[in-house]
């Protein structure tokens, strides 16, 4: 049995409601299918999409990260507050923050593999540390001023007559190298096979929880991308951001086609995840839909995504 994901069974659903949703809106508001209003789209799902790159490589994993959201607003306060109230380089800031992200993948890792405690239950506790150490150490108040090269990724160029974020470019690059990642090389592999089953895998020779850990560490730093897009969008670093992103992270994998089983996904099947939940926002908000019933239908599509996979995954067995 091949360890990559097949397109189809990953990806097919999720494209043909990708594409539905965007029929229906186009039909309700002219503006919808104009070059800046789906760059907006783009825009507006970089923050949730990268972070969704860190998730599904969890997923993948039969584990899930419930700390990502807190973990991605903690690497963004210290970006900020390192460089503009401790002074330092632009630079040496961006890297502390992924470095704070990348710990935090780490503890996760290690209590996963080495403690053995259910990944559900160790991310909910790293997320509520994340947001308390975010509050404390910013005291809950935003970061303003910011040097231009942490918000640099929010700027655009012309391309077609449409002006694209540069973060959104980060975001598509990133899928790319994540995608040939996972099907070309044998570390790729290793995360299928580990998903698939964990005993087996460690019987082939290769070790389990090396690959876990390799691949929460990853996902923290994947998070800490996630916080200079979130940092270069909003122009401040805010204490308050990643309220929702966890669980919109998420929703995204889920929607795309990535099994919660473990094993089965395609990592561009999280991006058509993430567009469909941001083509619903945006689509609904140009109606003049409350935003309330946007966070309903989000709801209700998950719902049927984990219910599709579930019922795929009793038919499998």
């Amino acid at each position: 049995m091949s360890l990559h994901p097949r397109l189809p069974l990953a990806t097919l659903g999720p494209l043909i409601a990708l594409f539905a949703a965007c029929a229906f809106f186009a039909t309700q508001n002219d503006r919808f299918l104009s070059g800046g209003n789906l760059s907006l789209v783009l825009q507006q799902v970089a923050v949730v999409g990268v972070i969704a790159i860190g998730q599904t490589l969890v997923i993948l994993t039969a584990g899930i990260d419930l700390s990502c959201g807190m973990v991605m607003a903690l690497g963004g306060i210290v970006m900020s507050k390192f460089a503009t109230e401790l002074g330092l380089p632009p630079a040496l800031a961006i890297a502390a923050g992924l470095g704070v992200t990348a710990l935090f993948g780490l503890v996760n890792g290690l209590l996963v593999t080495k403690v053995r405690l259910p990944a559900f239950i160790v991310t909910l506790g790293t997320m509520n540390i994340a947001f308390a150490i975010t509050q404390l150490y910013s005291g809950s108040q935003t970061v303003t001023d910011l040097p231009p090269v942490l918000t640099a990724l929010g700027n655009t160029f012309a391309a077609g007559g449409t002006q694209v974020a540069f973060g959104t470019v980060l975001m598509l690059a990133l899928y790319g190298l994540v995608w040939f990642g996972l099907r070309e090389t044998a570390a790729g592999r290793h995360v299928y096979a580990v998903g698939n089953n964990r005993e087996a895998t460690r019987l082939t020779g290769i070790s389990p929880d090396r690959v876990l850990l390799g691949v929460y560490v990853l996902a923290g730093v994947f998070y800490g991308i996630a916080s200079l897009l979130s940092v270069s969008r909003t122009g401040v670093g805010d204490p308050n951001a990643g309220q929702t992103e966890n669980l919109d992270a998420i929703t995204a994998v889920v929607l795309g086609g990535t099994s919660l089983f473990g094993g089965r996904g395609w990592v561009v099947g999280s991006l058509v995840g993430a567009l469909i939940v941001g083509v619903f926002r945006n689509g609904l908000t140009l109606m003049g839909v409350s935003s309330i019933y946007q966070i309903l239908v989000t709801g209700v599509l998950v719902i049927l995504a984990v219910a599709t996979d579930q019922l795929s995954h009793r038919s499998s067995r």
